[in-house]
């Protein structure tokens, strides 16, 4: 009698701190936050250029940065997400900067000239602001995501760029690059994998730039994948 008393105080004992130890597991647990580091890589796409401004190369873009994921409801698989990041992107084309005594001028390469690339590149500041809806939960880590939203960019510095097959590259910082820009965003994915969707409402360059007397209306879309990090 003795010895199953003893192992009935045992095994209540045991129950209490297992469930105190899951009541600790759960209210932890049900603070998680998700995805608040990412990484990403795109291919950038010039929408609205001129019909003489053709792409080439491998116009990439990269980006990396943190946002705090706020939950709004209960379950937390509804969020709000800001953060700061940081991106880098090449656009190559046909369209060549100029560097002249007191701006830029703008002219197309001829299809005939003889050179290896041509492109402009801009460092950019962002910072995203996403509405989040995710499956996760505090125990899986593989779940569906839609985040939609918006991202502000400051230009930290942009150049352009020519590399000629022979002869002396040119590369000078170039200001007429829009210094805030600004487009919608889109991230779709499940797991790790996930796509990215970037559309620029603001244009490349800013509003006096003009090729051949008409103004460069130039908007960036970025295409891509992304990674997040808890």
């Amino acid at each position: 009698m003795k010895k199953c008393l003893l192992v009935f105080l045992w095994v209540l004992t045991a129950q209490g701190a297992m469930a105190q130890t899951n009541g600790d597991t759960v209210a932890l647990d049900t603070r998680y936050l998700e995805d608040q580091f990412y990484i990403g890589l795109t291919y950038n796409f010039l929408l609205e250029k001129p019909d003489v401004v053709n792409q080439s190369n491998l116009s990439y873009g990269l980006q990396m940065g943190f946002i705090k994921d706020m939950p709004i409801n209960a379950g937390r698989t509804v969020a709000l997400g800001l953060g700061l990041g940081y991106g880098l992107y090449s656009y190559y084309s046909n369209l060549q900067a100029v560097e002249l005594e007191e701006d830029f001028g703008y002219l197309i390469i001829d299809d005939e000239a003889d050179f290896k690339r041509n492109k402009i590149e801009s460092h950019m500041i962002e910072v995203p602001f996403e509405f989040r809806w995710r499956s996760s939960n505090e125990v899986s880590y593989k779940f569906w995501r839609v985040y939609t939203g918006f991202k502000v960019g400051y230009a930290l510095g942009s150049r352009s760029k020519l590399v000629p097959t022979e002869g002396a590259k040119t590369s000078f910082y170039n200001t007429d690059i829009r210094k805030f820009q600004y487009g919608l965003t889109f991230n779709f994915g499940y797991n790790t994998f996930n796509l990215h969707a970037y559309y620029s409402l603001s244009n490349l360059f800013d509003d006096n730039v003009y090729l051949d007397g008409d103004p460069i209306d130039i908007k960036p879309l970025r295409l891509g994948i992304v990674f997040y990090i808890l």
